[in-house]
């Protein structure tokens, strides 16, 4: 498969980004919103889960983090192949139906096991979101908005995760102040359980909504297509996507696991959050829920916008290692706030370390899977970003918040040294994350470079 130097016959020119599209990107921002609701509840239920289970942090991490990301991130790759030749909108409702069943499910856990397998549930319907959503909003943006449009998406991460906290720390308060309650069918339920329902549930709404939004002209292919149809694309094998983005392994490779690298940091925070105000400061759980969730939805929200707009300046001029720059500017700025959480001794002290470096940390969000859609043909966009997810969920969600844990349970051998974990995680992989970025930052600028011609 040869890449060609011009646009392919039929190939509409590049797309204006008017009101539908972005109606589209706010759909799709409701859904990622919905997805880490029910991602990131977990980071609130720490305390009453591992009491009900009797397990440790490090068991509870398992929980939270790798049971969602092994199927999340494996599952991501044959629904990304659907992605990439059939209609995304119909792919990312029917996910959206399949996670939200399965938080409601979590509800019913009754043990470690069945509460693990649930988690995987919830990854396998969420893996069918971001490949499809990423490769609709760049058919419906030109290049000169794109990673704004991305990072509206993700600003559902930092919302999501917002609410979590926000109205989670209510919900799981009220659930566990009313103790076990006896529900039709279930039977017994404790408060924990019910806060998996309530969140769980309203994800239906969100799936008949994104039936509303249209599918876009598929653009900017490597091969001229005769599919008429929006929804449609040729089929391109594995084999031709695998051999694509070997021939630019440096730039794939070294992004790849350079933010993976990163987002285990990013990961622990947001999900270790809570309990470091409630473990450090003796905060209770609605009020550490309350608090963080507004640290995050503002400072997130805030992080995630002013990456996206100094991306597309710096992108605008040319500079096609833009999306780069921008994720090392948020490594190196979030550092120092991530290893002050270590020494922190008020309570306004932790939680300007925290909004200082979920700020800079939101930097990345909208964009680290944007330099993979600028790097490939529409044809294996799906595909290509599934990849980045697959490493950046397995490693940074799969194992950072495990580390984390590790590090608490076999290291510091004391719940109280959390500050000084989440501390220790960031200094150490903060910088391993930049060297790795650093190493391919050349080739992913000429990767960017040559993909304009058949991207446009």
């Amino acid at each position: 498969m040869t890449a060609q130097t011009n646009q392919p016959a039929g190939i509409a020119e590049e797309p204006k980004a008017g009101f539908y599209a972005w109606y589209a990107v706010l759909v799709l921002m409701l859904a990622q919103t919905c997805s880490f609701i029910d991602r990131m509840i977990m980071g609130l239920l720490v305390g009453p889960i591992r009491t009900s289970f009797n397990i440790s942090d490090t068991e509870f991490s398992l929980l939270a983090g790798l049971a969602f990301a092994i199927f999340y991130s494996v599952m991501g790759l044959p629904l990304a192949r659907i992605a990439d030749r059939k209609s995304r909108r119909v792919l990312i409702a029917v996910g959206i139906t399949v996670w939200s069943a399965m938080t409601a499910l979590c509800g019913l856990a009754q043990g470690f096991w069945s509460l693990f397998a649930a988690r995987v549930g919830v990854g396998v319907g969420e893996a069918a979101l971001s490949p499809a959503a990423y490769s609709m909003i760049t058919d419906y943006f030109p290049k000169k908005s794109l990673a704004r449009a991305l990072s509206v998406y993700t600003i559902g991460v930092t919302i999501g995760s917002g609410l979590a906290y926000v109205i989670g720390g209510k919900v799981v308060q009220f659930a566990l102040d009313i103790g076990s309650v006896d529900l039709p069918i279930v039977g017994a339920t404790e408060g924990w359980q019910l806060t998996f329902f309530a969140v769980g549930i309203p994800g239906l709404l969100i799936a008949m909504l994104m039936m509303t939004v249209r599918e876009p002209a598929r653009r900017g292919r490597l091969q001229a297509s005769e599919a008429s149809s929006a929804s449609e694309a040729p089929q391109i094998s594995v084999k031709e996507v695998v051999s694509f983005i070997l021939a630019r392994k440096v730039a794939f490779l070294s992004h790849i696991f350079g933010v993976s690298i990163f987002i285990m940091a990013v990961f622990s925070l947001n999900i270790w959050g809570p309990e470091y105000l409630i473990r450090t400061f003796g905060m209770a759980r609605a009020e550490a829920g309350l608090q963080f969730g507004i640290v995050m939805i503002v400072m997130g929200t805030s992080g995630l916008m002013c990456g996206g707009l100094l991306a597309d300046r710096w992108f605008s001029k040319s500079t096609f290692d833009a999306y780069s720059r921008v994720i090392l500017l948020s490594m190196a700025c979030m550092l120092p706030f991530a290893a002050m959480l270590a020494f922190a001794n008020t309570v306004a002290l932790g939680l300007a370390c925290l909004a200082g470096a979920i700020f800079f940390s939101a930097f990345q969000g909208g964009i680290a899977g944007g330099v993979i859609q600028l790097m490939v043909p529409n044809e294996m966009r799906g595909q290509a970003v599934a990849l980045y997810f697959l490493a950046a969920n397995l490693i940074g969600l799969g194992f950072g918040p495990t580390v984390v844990a590790a590090i608490t349970d076999y290291v510091f051998k004391n719940d109280a040294a959390l500050n000084k974990s989440l501390a220790l995680t960031s200094v150490t992989l903060i910088p391993i994350a930049a060297i790795i970025m650093l190493s391919g930052l050349g080739k992913v600028r000429e990767a960017v470079r040559s993909a304009q011609a058949w991207t446009s």
